[in-house]
């Protein structure tokens, strides 16, 4: 309630209410916080929650992380768990470093509880995060997951050399890859998604690091069951539903104007959806190919409908931002008291 109540309106007003502005005021306050271990030591002991699960090889403290795109350039990595988290994912990284779309382009709805970005894979480029990974201790205390994406100047006829630059200056410093073709803000991006480039991708990628495939809630059940067929077939560990949608259902009326920006929208909107790509994705696979599950979870209510559909874990984004770190605390209390099911085993 501290949160919401008086960190939250003052987070909101800064740059005048400009989203990115606060977005980047807060990485900087956290990598700040990073330098110092006796407030991260005092931290972890408000906020993190134990409630272990291995999933595709690799031991989490708690199942619920941050999700890809909070921090893209891994400024502050050491702050994450002392918030509780139970595992982090930066980036999206591209091979290239690039600035991104033109600003305004993060946009805050209210009344909906949501987020519209078109950020454009905004990131300083994977040598640069290498670098940083490099210097930093570790581990941090949990896993680290790293997202890739394509550059924006790299054809699309030449989409695995570029990620698999990526990969191979990262792949010492992830515990996990992500592969996301799904981003809405990337022109042609979400063809990466189609059976032959996705077969080809994951040809290269897949290797002695667990790789998942970051999928878009756009797609339909058909197209998705096909994309499976090839992360099965080509031994990915996983499936990351979902990522942000182009759909605008359930916004409240007071958001519609803004709602109607460009880019993608996630928060609460997105929840039923996610929640019925995660279903599909775990009913499609007999639980061959965990699911990370994210996309509207605001309070632990919703985290544990998601691992309840069929989800190993889940990440935050949007529900962090409205909410605070009480919500991650919260949803991992939520999936520590709850007996995981056939649907959400502790170890897969």
């Amino acid at each position: 309630m501290l949160f919401e109540r008086v960190v939250r309106p003052g987070l909101f007003r800064i740059g005048g209410g400009d989203a990115e502005a606060a977005h980047e005021w807060t990485l900087h306050r956290l990598a700040a916080l990073s330098a110092r271990p006796a407030a991260l030591a005092a931290l972890r002991a408000r906020y993190l929650v134990r409630a272990p699960r291995t999933v595709f090889g690799v031991e989490f403290p708690n199942p619920v992380g941050l999700a890809a795109g909070m921090d893209k350039d891994g400024v502050a990595l050491p702050a994450w768990p002392a918030l509780g988290f139970g595992f982090v994912e930066v980036g999206t990284v591209t091979a290239h470093a690039q600035p991104g779309n033109p600003r305004p382009r993060l946009f805050r709805l209210r009344g909906s509880e949501a987020v519209v970005n078109r950020m454009g894979f905004n990131n300083g480029g994977a040598q640069a995060l290498a670098v940083r990974l490099a210097a930093l201790p570790r581990p941090i205390g949990v896993p680290l997951g790293i997202s890739l994406g394509k550059s924006k100047v790299t054809p699309l006829e030449d989409a695995v050399s570029d990620y698999l630059a990526s990969y191979r200056a990262l792949r010492d410093h992830g515990d996990y890859f992500a592969v996301n073709v799904s981003s809405p803000n990337t022109p042609g991006l979400r063809s990466l998604q189609d059976k032959s480039h996705l077969d080809a991708l994951l040809a290269a990628l897949v290797g002695e690091k667990p790789v998942l495939v970051k999928i878009a809630p756009d797609l339909t059940e058909p197209a998705i069951a096909e994309l499976l067929e090839v992360c099965l077939a080509r031994g990915a560990a996983g499936v990351i539903a979902t990522n942000t949608t182009l759909a605008r259902d359930g916004l409240a009326p007071a958001d519609r104007e803004r709602g109607a920006e460009t880019g993608g929208l996630s928060g609460r909107p997105l929840a039923a959806r996610a929640r019925e790509v995660v279903s599909f994705v775990h009913r499609e696979t007999a639980g061959r190919l965990p699911v990370i599950g994210v996309g509207g979870i605001l309070d632990p209510d919703d985290a544990s409908r998601m691992l309840d559909a069929g989800a190993a874990l889940v990440q935050l984004y949007t529900g962090f931002i409205y909410r605070g770190p009480a919500l991650v605390r919260a949803a991992a209390r939520a999936a520590a008291t709850s007996r995981p099911s056939p649907a959400t085993p502790a170890s897969i």
